[in-house]
């Protein structure tokens, strides 16, 4: 899926891949998040992604008017406040993304697949 943008001097056509990419790198940066996480459907495992895997953790879906709502699926650190962890997440991701695309992100959901207690 694609957003495409028109301006003045030609049309900016951005992968949803590279939206997906970006926000796990700015969402890996918040405090509280040890990694975002792959879900293995069929066996319910978990499985923690760092690095340049961390775009399997996020889906994003790009509207019909270019809107961008964003699915994570995160791993936080034990002994810290999920609803705090994910509000910052929200936040952050949000203005990251808007300012890296210049595009309204309508939706973004948290879905958090474990509690990691950090080294």
């Amino acid at each position: 899926m694609k957003i495409e943008v028109e301006t003045e001097n030609g049309d900016v056509i951005i992968e949803s891949d590279v939206i997906a990419q970006y926000s796990g790198l700015s969402a890996i940066e918040c405090f509280g998040i040890v990694g975002m996480a792959s879900v293995n459907v069929k066996d319910g495992l978990v499985k923690l992604l760092k690095g340049d895997s961390v775009s399997k953790g996020v889906n994003v879906t790009v509207g019909e008017d270019n809107s961008i709502a964003i699915d994570f699926h995160i791993i936080v650190a034990y002994g810290v406040s999920i609803s705090t962890v994910a509000e910052n997440l929200m936040s952050t991701v949000r203005y990251k993304v808007e300012e890296f695309t210049g595009m309204q992100v309508n939706n973004i959901n948290v879905f958090v697949e474990g509690v990691r207690v950090i080294d």
